[in-house]
């Protein structure tokens, strides 16, 4: 009997690449195989993570293209050279092109630190979403698992898990409560994509495991 050939995953990240580092642990040459590794920070560590691993690690500075558009086009034609079936954002701070995403339709997947559709869309990143949400005074927040469409955060919702704001969080707090669920979310999401466990039919995700 055949074995079904592994996913080839492209993860593209923009710093400490901690998220990057829970899918090498736990997907990587066991549900999928991370075939190259893209930053557009030349400095950042998951470049360094990528390279411990053994996975290709590129740098491709934004500055040298003279558009979004022909930077991203860039980006394509580094993951289609490794035949990526699978592109995850992994602390990736940039909004990717709708030519980026028309050439990997339902195959990039984002994680964003919010329970989306709440404190999502361009200005949430980072540590504004906290901020954002210690402002609003919620008690619960969360982490989000999509797939990429044209909007910013606004494709299809994949997973999400919640943690509670205490009275006494803080921005920095939140912070590692969030990112404790990604380093669990994130690779639940990728595995279910490399079984094809997951449907799309317009906005609802269907998980075959759930």
């Amino acid at each position: 009997m055949s074995v079904k050939a592994l996913k080839k995953i492209g993860v593209l990240v923009s710093g400490g690449g901690t998220n990057f580092q829970s899918l090498i642990d736990t997907i990587h040459h066991k549900y999928g195989e991370i075939v190259v590794v893209i930053s557009n920070n030349r400095h950042a560590f998951g470049l360094e993570r990528g390279e411990a691993a053994g996975i290709p690690a590129v740098a491709v500075n934004p500055k040298g293209y003279p558009s979004n558009e022909a930077f991203d086009q860039k980006i394509v034609e580094i993951l289609r050279g490794y035949d990526v079936d699978l592109v995850v954002l992994a602390g990736y701070m940039k909004i990717i092109t709708p030519a980026f995403v028309e050439a990997y339709p339902n195959a990039i997947i984002n994680i964003h630190p919010a329970l989306i559709p709440s404190f999502c869309g361009a200005g949430f990143y980072g540590m504004r979403v906290h901020q954002a949400v210690i402002d609003y005074g919620v008690k619960v927040t969360g982490a989000t698992v999509h797939f990429v469409n044209k909007v910013a955060d606004g494709g299809p919702v994949i997973m999400q898990e919640t943690v509670i704001v205490a009275e006494d969080d803080t921005p920095e707090s939140i912070q590692q409560k969030v990112l404790k669920i990604e380093h669990e979310l994130l690779p639940k999401a990728v595995k279910a994509f490399c079984l094809d466990q997951l449907s799309v039919t317009g906005r609802i995700v269907k998980n075959k495991t759930v």
